[in-house]
């Protein structure tokens, strides 16, 4: 009997299954009868009122609410030292609400003698805020904070989860990471950090639809929200020399230097010492909580040995950084095949992170959209979350003790949260490990198994290489017309 075609506005792409592609997944499936069959044609026919991008974004509102939910004890009794701490539902919102100002009107950066440690973007969206607050005590009104910002920060999830989805390729359901994330559950709501990681996914998402200008200008909107986002330009950087192709690095880069000056320069205008209060706090400030710097001062001070200075943290950390930075371009400029920009953005933003001189555990937020994006494996991922949970944890339980010597059987000891760090720092080195991996050798890749060459890559995929550092090793063949197509 002669099969009909559906009609082309209900064919679909087809798409990866994670219950048959993940070897994790495919074990916990079993109550549900199994991974998906191998005669289903996943993504080819509309799937009725339960989409991929539905389905994860009912999953991410159910995150957000877990998250609130964690919150409270202290939505409940207030955010005070050391209850939020052992209760750990400590949040920036309620603290910087009540000791930047942002109570008594005072609008960040451009008040006067505003001092306001973050840049420009996240002053504008924490002086909104603000204003929204109704009347009221002050706790009420630090609870209103809070939860307005909550709600944003849902919502910034929902489309940063969606723009995940829809990056091109067909893995759709590596966005679930970011919708699950227990690092988004646990600290998405400490700071305002969602917003930078969801206007650099928008930024990635037109990069990879070839929209360099529309990249560069979301790229440099995050990078006016939190520096990290400007990272993945030097990510970019290394794929133009492999390729020799300039114009997609000049155009985002210059876009985004042209928005992010837009940006700047009203508030720098307007007030330039509480505009530059940020440059001089981060090029000031020593050791942070959870920084190997500051893990190594605590174990110096408990050995006695010397610490380190504010002066020696910042040479170290940049020094060390530029070093991990050298190294990735080798790894980028010595792959037989040319890596993708997820991996190399995963890899330098993962190296900032080690070598930085503070990791906040809301940082954690940074890494996850990238990570679905480079290497979507839950096995590995799941491992790491747990790991930053218990970091997340402990630092709560060492600061309980640290701001006011709370009660004992709630505290953490020295080497435990130190050990809490080097596993944090461990984890993400092995992250970076199995992306290094997968690029020297692409049959481990999740991506490059489905004979694609870089979908998030725009103007970069299936560019042939230029340049190589190891002319000995031939280049990889390119790849067949056929997956070209479908790439």
């Amino acid at each position: 009997m002669h099969e009909t075609q559906p009609p082309q506005d209900v064919r679909r792409r087809r798409i990866v299954v994670p219950s048959r592609s993940d070897a994790l997944l495919r074990n916990f499936t079993e109550v549900a009868g199994g991974p998906l069959g191998a005669r289903t044609d996943p993504g080819v026919f509309t799937p009725g009122i339960f989409t991929v991008e539905r389905v994860l974004i009912v999953l991410t509102a159910l995150a957000a609410l877990l998250g609130i939910v964690l919150k409270g004890y202290c939505r409940v009794n207030g955010w005070e030292t050391p209850t939020q701490f052992y209760a750990t539902c400590y949040s920036d919102f309620p603290e910087l609400f009540r000791n930047r100002g942002l109570a008594e009107g005072i609008f960040p950066i451009l008040g006067s003698g505003s001092q306001f440690e973050y840049p420009v973007l996240i002053g504008l969206i924490a002086g909104v805020t603000a204003w929204l607050v109704p009347g009221g005590d002050a706790n009420t009104r630090a609870l209103a904070y809070f939860d307005i910002n909550a709600a944003l920060l849902a919502a910034v999830a929902m489309v940063t989860v969606v723009v995940i989805a829809r990056m091109p390729g067909r893995r759709p359901w590596d966005a679930a990471m970011v919708a699950v994330a227990p690092g988004v559950v646990l600290a998405g709501t400490i700071n305002w950090d969602l917003w930078a990681a969801c206007l650099l996914a928008l930024g990635m998402y037109s990069f990879a639809r070839r929209r360099p200008v529309a990249a560069g200008v979301l790229i440099g909107l995050a990078t006016a929200t939190k520096l990290y986002p400007l990272l993945v330009l030097g990510a970019i950087l290394l794929l133009a020399v492999r390729t020799g192709r300039w114009r997609p690095l000049l155009v985002t880069a210059g876009s985004a230097a042209a928005a992010w000056l837009v940006v700047n320069l009203p508030f720098a205008a307007a007030n330039f010492s509480g505009w530059a209060y940020f440059f001089q706090y981060s090029a000031d400030r020593g050791a942070g909580y959870s920084s190997p710097w500051f893990a190594y001062n605590l174990v110096a001070n408990r050995l006695g040995w010397s610490g380190l200075s504010a002066d020696g943290v910042s040479v170290l950390s940049a020094g060390l950084f530029v070093m991990a930075c050298t190294g990735i371009a080798a790894v980028a400029l010595t792959a037989r095949r040319r890596p993708r920009l997820a991996q190399l953005a995963f890899l330098i933003v993962a190296a900032f992170i080690l070598t930085s001189k503070v990791y906040s555990p809301q940082y954690v937020v940074w890494l996850i959209p990238l990570l679905a994006l480079a290497r979507p494996r839950w096995r590995d991922f799941l491992v790491w979350q747990g790991i930053e949970a218990l970091h997340w944890a402990a630092i709560w339980m060492y600061l309980g003790q640290v701001t006011s010597a709370g009660s004992s059987q709630h505290n953490l000891d020295m080497p435990y949260y130190v050990l809490a760090v080097v596993a944090h720092m461990a984890a993400v080195a092995y992250l970076m490990a199995r992306v290094v991996w997968d690029i020297y050798d692409p049959t481990y890749d999740p991506i490059r198994r489905h004979h694609l060459d870089d979908p998030h890559g725009g103007p970069f995929s299936n560019a042939p290489d230029r340049f190589r550092l190891n002319p000995r090793r031939p280049l990889a063949p390119p790849l067949p017309s056929k997956a070209r197509s479908h790439a």
